[in-house]
């Protein structure tokens, strides 16, 4: 299982490009560097009327399926 820990900061009005579907990936900076890759729909249960703000943990098998986000 692989895990990535980072911290997203997006404002409401910048989500709304995600929530309509003009753009269907997020692409964060991990902690330790890495860059990952995921899809805009599992940020959906974190949006708030700010938008969505908080550290992030993604995890996934060594496949990179079955991909799951928490708030950490």
């Amino acid at each position: 299982m692989q895990r990535f820990e980072f911290h997203l900061s997006l404002s409401s009005e910048h989500y709304l490009d995600y929530y309509r579907g003009a753009v269907t990936s997020v692409v964060a900076r991990c902690a330790d560097g890495q860059t990952v890759q995921f899809p805009a729909a599992l940020l959906q249960p974190f949006v708030t009327t700010t938008g969505i703000h908080g550290d992030f943990v993604l995890t996934c098998d060594d496949a990179n399926k079955g991909a799951r986000l928490q708030r950490r």
